[in-house]
């Protein structure tokens, strides 16, 4: 597919999202929060391996992690950060600002509202439990990590996951098989992972996981901070997180295909 097709599809995909009765997003959020967080929990397994090399571990992690986008594709569901292509039909007329703003709020409490299930279902799955307590040292780690970032990095690692992530959405929209979807999901989300970039809605699982791993009082045997695991900590990640995801998605990627390439496809109409 031209890159001038994708974004007309980037279009025509934001249409049927903006049009969708609320109740209906709100489910297909929910289903993505959980998958989401899915990915995230198949991510820690990994991490709950102290004799992986760094860098073997990023990689290995981020591998594990894309399932959440690739089921959330392939499967079909509502997903925040992927959503914020949805900016392309906006910005060609076809729906409302008001229209773009209800759909992204309504996705992204389903999102969140999916990621404290999970959290609940693991919690008493007692899967923290597994290689010996290493899954919830790795629950708790993680969430401590993220958590004790500056504000300007949350941002900013924001801006860079969500640039990875609707491009691997955006390429997504070109594929016609499920192993073109598996391709296309699979390098960009490793990347960011890789890279520790923040991703709002994976931050809905991994925070609230953390925190309550800590509030049962799960026997901690690693190096961080986990005071700073607090109610406002999540809060205060998971924002900044949601505003860099915008700019990184919204404008990073929609906004400069759509300068790119609609604009050329109405030239050529009216010629």
């Amino acid at each position: 597919m031209a890159p001038a097709a994708t974004e007309a599809k980037a279009e025509t995909v934001g249409l049927g999202k903006a049009d969708m009765p609320m109740g209906r997003a709100f489910v297909l959020a929910i289903l993505a929060g959980l998958y989401i967080g899915t990915g995230g929990l198949f991510m820690l397994f990994v991490k709950a391996d102290a004799t992986l090399p760094f860098a073997a571990s990023q990689v290995l992690g981020g591998l594990c992690f894309s399932l959440g986008l690739f089921t959330t594709i392939v499967a079909g569901a509502e997903l925040f950060t992927g959503n914020c292509l949805m900016i392309c039909g906006t910005l060609s007329g076809k729906y409302s600002w008001g229209k773009l703003l209800k759909s992204w709020i309504w996705v992204w409490f389903g999102n969140f509202v999916g990621s404290l299930i999970l959290v609940a279902v693991v919690y008493f799955a007692n899967c923290a439990g597994m290689n010996s307590g290493g899954v919830g040292n790795a629950m708790i780690t993680t969430a401590c990590s993220k958590i004790s970032l500056a504000p300007s990095v949350i941002f900013w690692r924001g801006i860079m996951c969500n640039f990875l992530v609707c491009l691997a959405v955006w390429m997504g929209f070109t594929g016609k098989t499920v192993i073109d979807k598996v391709v296309t999901s699979c390098f960009p989300v490793m990347a960011f992972v890789a890279m520790g970039f923040e991703h709002c809605v994976a931050n809905m699982f991994f925070l609230p996981m953390g925190l309550v791993m800590k509030m049962s009082g799960f026997a901690y045997t690693g190096s961080a901070n986990i005071d700073a695991l607090t109610v406002g900590g999540v809060f205060y990640n998971i924002g900044i997180a949601t505003i860099g995801n915008i700019v990184g998605g919204a404008v990073f990627v929609g906004v400069m295909y759509w300068i790119a390439f609609h604009k050329k496809e109405a030239a050529k109409k009216a010629a």
